[in-house]
């Protein structure tokens, strides 16, 4: 299979470059990196092995790109709006999409406009970052959850084979559970590195601060219960804060849209799923103040 990678980024950028590095036929579409990648490749600085991949195959437009057999989505949500027209030249009927991105009711909105489309969606746990023209830095972590929304199995088992041969850590998860459990991560943390202008070590050495990403990831847990998802539990909060504790200290990707005043995720990561909760009776109170916050700060820029 060949893969197209949209979002050429710190996520798209480091999945494909991971399958491409392993000899899959790789095509990425880059905007501002464009002329840079074609010219110079992609470097990827990784803790498990850094590498350079030369001879990129770069677009700046998908009109000008082969059709794909899967696509890997790295864009941010709040760019998802240019999906319709980004994919529509390079589907065919036997497409799948994977959308690697944060959030609650991705898949629903992407399928309302590709009706037939198969997506599945791909939930990263991963440090990077992109540093530079084409040049990703890796820091930790990089398996990623993928979880069937409407894909046929056969297709859905060889994309988790592909990731798996190219040493990526890839697992299958049930779709709902895997949405959820990313959301107990990025719900508490994206949003109050912002809301505190901090990074994740520092909310978790100080005791309140602590107790309240706890507190936020209970919400988001007893929300995925709510909506029928039993498998996540206390012991998954404990699981999430042992592991940011032994993370290299970091500023989520909300963070650093913040930072250089670009718009933030709140649709997909706070509205909507705090939404989804309440038609179910579910109300998460700690989050719905969050998601206020940050709209507060979102408008002062």
């Amino acid at each position: 299979m060949n893969y197209t990678v949209i979002g050429t980024g710190a996520i798209g950028g480091f999945y494909g470059g991971r399958l491409c590095k392993a000899g899959r036929e790789v095509r990425f579409l880059l905007h501002t990196d464009y002329e840079y990648v074609k010219k110079n490749g992609l470097q990827i600085d990784s803790c498990d092995g850094s590498f350079h991949l030369n001879g990129v195959e770069a677009y700046s437009d998908t009109q000008q790109m082969p059709k794909a057999d899967v696509i890997l989505v790295g864009l941010k949500s709040i760019n998802n709006y240019l999906l319709k027209d980004l994919l529509t030249p390079i589907l065919t009927p036997q497409t799948t999409v994977v959308l690697i991105q944060n959030g609650i009711g991705l898949e629903e909105d992407l399928q309302q406009h590709f009706p037939d489309l198969q997506i599945v969606a791909g939930l990263a746990f991963i440090c990077s970052g992109k540093v530079g023209p084409g040049h990703i830095s890796h820091q930790c972590y990089g398996s990623i959850n993928l979880g069937n929304y409407s894909c046929s199995e056969a297709r859905f088992h060889a994309i988790l084979a592909d990731m798996q041969e190219a040493g990526i850590e890839a697992a299958e998860v049930p779709y709902l559970e895997a949405r959820w459990r990313k959301a107990a991560w990025n719900m508490p943390f994206n949003g109050m590195t912002v809301a505190l202008n901090t990074s994740t070590d520092k909310l978790l050495k100080n005791p309140a601060t602590r107790q309240l990403i706890y507190d936020q990831m209970m919400e988001v847990i007893g929300a995925a219960n709510a909506l029928g998802v039993s498998t996540l539990t206390s012991e998954f909060a404990d699981k999430m804060m042992a592991m940011t504790d032994a993370m290299t200290p970091y500023s989520p990707s909300m963070k650093l849209d913040f930072d250089y005043h670009r718009p933030m995720e709140i649709p997909y990561l706070y509205t909507r799923p705090i939404a989804e909760a309440k038609k179910v009776g579910f109300e998460m109170p700690k989050l719905a103040m969050l998601e206020a916050e940050l709209k507060f700060l979102q408008a002062q820029y």
